[in-house]
């Protein structure tokens, strides 16, 4: 017994640690393998004892952190007790129409409607208390600020980051995050910061509607068809699927109705204009038509469903049962920290296999060069499988790495990514490098002051190491869009020494035959690299500056610089301009993001890499798109001195920006004169006497066009 209890206390504090890690936006201290594992363990051991420890995640729902003022739930957001069986989800669901959805990786937040405005947003919290982050919720898509319905509505929802935006985000940021979920929770810190927030497209996608009052008697016919009403009233509920136990004893609230199926309340929510999760209706709910429908959800995440071949774009944990029946699902009980017919989390059996570690390759990623295990191969859920990403020295020396025979156990984490679960026998020790495997100079190790993640870094600063992200960047969709060169093809081609500058991408061809004779390659590959790369020879301007990696010029910096410059002018005045947050009036940009990109043109060696791959394409002007119209259809000119704007050119931008035209000469197409000394015998001041046309001061055209 006391040796049970010392474990127990063991896996309570290694539970807790790791959750607060995981919710927080810090370094994962375990797999969600692992956290399965010892949280099953501990259940087991406190049934065996009889004892539950105070502070047992069995009996506390996990928390985030989030800082901010902190605000009670109206209905407790608690968690969901979870199977990896089948079996448990049939015995569930008592013969009951259910629902299957996304059980999404993100954070829960909670939000709520009076009259038809958006009330609050709250972070889960501890499930009985958040964190009110309304003032974020205009940089988070899918919170719309009012809606239809002007009752009391409460709605629950993960807020998450596609794997796509996550990617961009790493290459355009050069920060490290281990995954969406951590770049998602580490998000809203950013308190007042919303453009960087917007930056980072977090999506909330609404999982239930918690509770709806009534307070308008406009007929809602799906409602009312659900509950038989002809009255003309419409039928509300009240439902919190995971609340204490006293509540389901309580009346409802004054104004609420009674119940929906929980699928009529998803569907009245996208009447709202919400964008709710993914889901499928099970009515019979038998083992054969439960696996059937969780295998659909699988083929989706694994990318290989027929109906919808691309993968699912968000980060996933598994899935969520729910009765279709809501006033059913509130005659459960709580148990722990479960409302035990709130739902089911359903979680995938990770196919593990063991192998045997071949070597650790030190891959070039960004600032960082990550270790990466390759091993013995191993089938795992239908594919081969051989090598796996170790992240960094603090997840080697956590998992017990060491050298070549070190035995390991391998899973697909979520049925996708290749993870190290566990050392089975290590063999020798782990060698890190002490030169960098790409230039051979001297490697550092660094560890992180707040998480104390420890990573190993090349101390050369022009290893072209340091620029695998740039070089994924350029060939990226967002980027010059040429497919068929992944990161790992680049950082081959790198280490052999084919790639040094983004011109020779496109002098790839004389290598032609090479390419055809690595692994994994071969003549048709070949070929179709090249046709890529060809055709991105005819570059859209926008898709230019992406690609040139400018620290902090994502898609929408590029478009407003280039809603208000042609790219010519754009490098033009980069170079040319006096004052480097010339930029900084473009809305969205700002002096800092105005500084870094003038820095960069103004850079020698960004110059002459430019300049080189200039010679290789050809440019093609993405249209100006306004970003205003208080200018729309004039045309001005511009002359002498101004003093409101730092000089002319800043002025011509925000014309432009605005959906104006500026021009050179003073013509009949010209609708205003701009200068400063109106009594001017200038020739441009003359012309447009001549021709009828309005001579205007900067602080005329301020007063009338100005923001």
């Amino acid at each position: 017994m006391e040796e049970q209890l010392r474990r127990m206390q063991e896996l309570v504090e290694e539970l807790n640690r790791a959750s607060d890690a995981y919710y927080n936006g810090r370094q994962e201290l375990m797999t969600d393998y692992e956290w399965d594992a010892r949280f099953d363990e501990l259940k087991r051991l406190e049934a065996e004892t009889g004892t539950t420890l105070p502070d047992s995640p069995t009996n506390n729902v996990s928390e985030d952190n989030t800082a901010g003022q902190k605000e009670a739930h109206e209905f407790a957001a608690l968690s969901l007790a979870k199977t990896k069986l089948v079996g448990d989800v049939v015995k569930w669901a008592e013969g009951r129409p259910i629902w299957i959805s996304w059980k999404l990786d993100g954070l829960t937040l909670v939000v709520t409607y009076d009259d038809g405005r958006l009330q609050k947003v709250v972070t889960r919290g501890n499930g009985h208390i958040g964190t009110n982050i309304t003032h974020l919720a205009s940089a988070i898509n899918g919170i719309p600020a009012t809606i239809k319905e002007k009752g009391h509505t409460v709605i629950r929802g993960e807020a998450v980051i596609s794997y796509d935006d996550f990617e961009r985000f790493l290459i355009e940021s050069g920060e490290d995050y281990a995954n969406p979920r951590n770049l998602a929770s580490g998000s809203l810190s950013l308190k007042d910061n919303l453009d960087e927030l917007r930056r980072r497209n977090l999506q909330w996608i609404p999982f239930t509607l918690v509770y709806l009052e009534e307070k308008s008697l406009t007929p809602y016919p799906p409602l009312q068809k659900a509950r038989g009403n002809t009255s003309g009233e419409r039928e509300m509920s009240l439902f919190a699927e995971t609340e204490e136990p006293s509540l389901f004893d309580l009346p409802p609230k004054e104004g609420a109705k009674g119940t929906v199926s929980w699928g009529e309340r998803m569907a009245w929510l996208d009447e709202q204009g919400f964008k709710t999760v993914e889901r499928e209706l099970v009515e019979t709910p038998t083992a054969e038509n439960i696996q059937a429908a969780i295998d659909r959800f699988t083929e989706r995440v694994t990318g290989q469903s027929n109906q919808q071949p691309s993968r699912f774009p968000y980060p996933v944990d598994g899935l969520v049962v729910t009765y279709d029946d809501t006033a059913y699902a509130q005659t459960g009980s709580v148990t722990g920290h479960h409302a035990t017919r709130a739902g089911l989390a359903f979680k995938w059996q990770d196919e593990a296999a063991e192998t045997e570690l071949e070597e650790i390759e030190w891959s070039c990623a960004a600032s960082t060069i990550s270790p990466v295990a390759i091993f013995r191969p191993v089938e795992l859920e239908g594919t081969t499988v051989k090598r796996a990403s170790l992240c960094n020295i603090s997840e080697c020396e956590r998992l017990g790495i060491g050298d070549k025979g070190t035995r390991l156990s391998i899973i697909k984490a979520n049925k996708i990514i290749p993870k190290v679960i566990k050392v089975i026998e290590t063999v020798g020790q782990l060698h890190i490098p002490e030169q960098c495997p790409v230039c051979h100079e001297a490697t550092e190790i660094v560890e992180s002051a707040t998480s104390g993640t420890r990573t190993l870094h090349c101390t050369n600063a022009a290893c072209p190491a340091k620029q695998l992200k740039k070089y994924a960047r350029f060939v990226s969709k967002a980027g010059m869009d040429i497919d068929g060169i992944s990161e790992q093809t680049l950082a081959r081609f790198i280490n052999l020494g084919w790639i040094g500058d983004f011109a020779d991408i496109y002098q790839l061809r004389q290598h032609i035959r090479d390419i055809s004779l690595l692994e994994g390659f071969g003549e048709k590959s070949a070929a179709n690299i090249m046709r890529s790369i060809d055709k991105s020879r005819e570059a859209d301007t926008q898709r230019l500056l992406i690609a040139l990696s400018i620290p902090k010029c994502g898609a929408d910096v590029a478009k407003r610089l280039l809603g208000a410059y042609t790219f010519n002018e754009l490098v033009e005045t980069a170079t040319t301009c006096e004052d480097v947050e010339h930029f900084a009036h473009i809305d969205g940009i700002g002096p800092e993001r105005s500084t870094l990109i003038v820095n960069w043109f103004r850079d020698e060696k960004n110059k002459q890499t430019l300049n080189r791959l200039l010679e290789q394409i050809t440019l093609k002007e993405t249209p100006v798109q306004p970003m205003g119209k208080r200018c729309e259809g004039l045309t001005f000119v511009i002359t002498g001195d101004v003093h409101h704007y730092k000089n002319r050119n800043e002025l011509k931008a925000y014309i432009e920006s605005q959906g104006g035209r500026v021009s050179g000469s003073v013509s009949g197409a010209t609708s205003f004169l701009i200068n400063n000394d109106i009594t001017s015998t200038s020739g441009k001041n003359k012309k447009a006497q001549e021709l009828g046309i309005e001579i205007i001061s900067e602080d005329t055209f301020v007063e009338r066009f100005g923001e």
